[in-house]
C-alpha cells in the first residue's frame, strides 16, 4: 500500500494532537503536584501554628504554676506564723491555768508545795534545757510539761528530759523527781502512755485542771 502524501500530513496532525494531549497531561499532573505541595506546606504551616500555641499553652501554665507555688508557699509561711504565735499564746494560756492548779492538786496527793515556777531556763555547756512548771518543797521537785494537745512523741522527748534534769539542776540533787504532763488534748493513747511512764497526767476541768491518776498510781522518781 503506498503512502500518499495525505496520509502523511493526517499522521502528523494526529502526532500533534498526541503531544498536545500530552502535554495538557503533564500540566495537568504538575498543577496536581503543585496543589499538593500547596497543602501539604499549608498542613505544615497549621502544624507549626499548632506547635507553637501548643509551647505557648505550656510556657504559660508553667508560669501559672510557679506563680500559684510562689503564693501558696506565701500563704504557708504567713499561716505557719499565725498558727505559731497562736500557738505560744494558747501555751501560755494552758501554762497560766496549771500552774496555780499546781498548788492544791499535788498537796492532795501528799506532795506539800512550796515554790511553784513557770518557764525555768537553764544553759550548760551550750546545751538549753526548759521547764514549763517547776513545783517545789523541800523534799520533792516536781517538772511539769505543758502542751495544748499531747502526743506521745511529746511524752517520750519530756523522759528523756527528766533522765537529765539533775544535770543541768544540780541543786535539786537532794530533792526527790518527779514529772507530770498537762494538757487541754491528748492524742490517742498518750494519756495511757504518760501512766505507765510513772508521769502524773493532768486534765482541763472546766476552768482548772485535774490529776487523772487514780489513788492507787505511784509516780516514778528520777
Amino acid at each position: 500500500m503506498t503512502t500518499t502524501a495525505d496520509d502523511v500530513w493526517r499522521l502528523l496532525a494526529e502526532l500533534a494532537e498526541a503531544q498536545k494531549e500530552t502535554k495538557q497531561m503533564f500540566q495537568e499532573t504538575d498543577r496536581r503536584f503543585q496543589e499538593t505541595d500547596r497543602r501539604f506546606q499549608e498542613t505544615d504551616r497549621k502544624f507549626q501554628e499548632s506547635d507553637r500555641k501548643i509551647q505557648e499553652s505550656r510556657q504559660e501554665l508553667g508560669r501559672v504554676i510557679a506563680e500559684t507555688r510562689r503564693d501558696m508557699a506565701e500563704s504557708n509561711r504567713q499561716l505557719n506564723q499565725q498558727l505559731g504565735a497562736l500557738g505560744g499564746k494558747w501555751g501560755l494560756f494552758v501554762e497560766n491555768m496549771v500552774a496555780p492548779a499546781c498548788k492544791t492538786l499535788f498537796l492532795d496527793r501528799g506532795i506539800p508545795v512550796h515554790r511553784v515556777s513557770q518557764r525555768v531556763q537553764v544553759i550548760r555547756d551550750g546545751d538549753t534545757m526548759e521547764v514549763d512548771v517547776l513545783v517545789q518543797n523541800q523534799n520533792h521537785v516536781l517538772a511539769v510539761e505543758v502542751k495544748s494537745s499531747l502526743s506521745v512523741d511529746d511524752i517520750k522527748e519530756f523522759v528523756e528530759d527528766l533522765q537529765r534534769f539533775h544535770q543541768f539542776f544540780p541543786e535539786h540533787a537532794d530533792r526527790q523527781l518527779y514529772g507530770a504532763v498537762a494538757g487541754i488534748a491528748f492524742d490517742q493513747g498518750a494519756d495511757r502512755y504518760a501512766y505507765r511512764q510513772g508521769l502524773f497526767v493532768l486534765a482541763q476541768s472546766g476552768e482548772t485542771m485535774q490529776i487523772l491518776n487514780d489513788a492507787s498510781f505511784e509516780p516514778k522518781a528520777w
